[in-house]
């Protein structure tokens, strides 16, 4: 009681000092989780993957399912020779992978992480409410590309330049119909606010209300993502290992690590726009993480899925790519927008 009374004092003597300390505290603990689930998000992807084709892997080696495996790496990333080329622009290959991922983690900020119900009020987790949340992560989602070009044309190789070319293509023709598709979404609710977002879909998830606009946002994510099948920036067969390539150490891990950072959060997007984020019916015997229970549940069907769309389709080319987005992605894209905009105006 004392040491809390002596916080409450202190942050009426020094409010802006106390609302600096906290955000920064804030910061820590979201980065810390963020970072532990895209560990075990690398876990669940080696497991499931392991699974699907059979084969012998971290799934068997490293301990009980594996778990020593992730361990194993991190020593391997952190004890690495860190080898910067010779003709690499210094600093930006340094910051490179910095950039990649603080990038990610400014999308984290808006993003609610499910919500917990007290005294019968749905209080949603999230660190700033904005009320063009969904607009801020979009937006934050195209800068994604800055991280891979940075790395590329630092890195002195033409395979690296060509990668994060790639990348820069890929994001120019899928950010647009992604971006109709939030704002869709956003007709449907009268809002931009996340929380909003899934607060309209009690009655109906969106992803039934347009089905169309969940597909396309969808393909446009795992885009995003740099996924398989549209993982052209590192396409190992074409360009060695892309943007990428000249990393060695703990600045490749962090490169790479930020693939399943954005991943966690691309998909905690998916299920806040398109499939009711934490609404479901309340669970009687933990009626407090009830929602969290129904958001979680959601997020792991969805990060299965992607995860099986990795290990069953193959590579596109790069024309087949950019085609998908600007040819049919696009126009499909500007008809479900017309679809919501005649939902909106009939509900509203």
């Amino acid at each position: 009681m004392e040491l809390l009374s002596a916080i409450t004092e202190f942050a009426a003597r020094e409010p802006k000092v106390y609302g600096l300390i906290l955000g920064l505290v804030a910061a820590a603990i979201l980065a810390s989780v963020i970072n532990v689930a895209a560990m075990l998000l690398v876990w669940l992807e080696r497991k499931v993957m392991g699974d699907f084709q059979s084969r012998y892997g971290p799934n068997r080696v490293g301990g009980r399912w594996g778990i020593l495996q992730l361990g194993a790496d991190a020593v391997k990333l952190f004890t690495k020779e860190d080898i910067i080329p010779r003709g690499a622009d210094k600093s930006v290959y340094v910051w490179a992978p910095i950039v990649a991922v603080a990038t990610t983690m400014l999308i984290a900020g808006a993003l609610p992480f499910g919500a917990v119900i007290i005294d019968g009020e749905v209080i949603p987790l999230v660190v700033a409410n904005m009320d063009i949340s969904a607009l801020y992560v979009e937006a934050v989602l195209s800068l994604m590309a800055i991280g891979a070009f940075m790395a590329g044309y630092a890195s002195n190789n033409k395979y690296s330049m060509l990668g994060a070319f790639r990348g820069i293509a890929r994001m120019i023709a899928y950010e647009v119909p992604m971006g109709v598709c939030v704002i869709s979404v956003a007709v449907m609710a009268h809002s931009l606010n996340l929380v909003e977002i899934v607060n309209a879909q009690q009655g109906i998830w969106f992803a039934l209300a347009q089905p169309l606009g969940f597909v396309i946002f969808a393909i446009c994510l795992i885009v995003d993502l740099g996924r398989m099948p549209f993982d052209q920036t590192e396409a190992e067969e074409e360009i060695i290992s892309g943007y990428n390539t000249e990393y060695s150490g703990i600045r490749f891990g962090l490169l790479y690590f930020q693939e399943y950072i954005v991943m966690l959060l691309g998909s905690i997007l998916l299920v806040l726009l398109f499939l009711g984020g934490w609404n479901g019916p309340v669970i009687p015997v933990i009626t407090f993480i009830s929602p969290m229970v129904w958001f979680f549940m959601k997020l792991l069907i969805v990060l299965v899925a992607l995860i099986w769309i990795r290990v069953s389709l193959p590579r596109f080319r790069i024309d087949q790519v950019t085609d998908l987005g600007w040819k049919i992605l696009l126009p499909l894209s500007l008809i479900n927008f017309v679809w919501a905009v005649a939902v909106g105006l009939y509900f509203a």
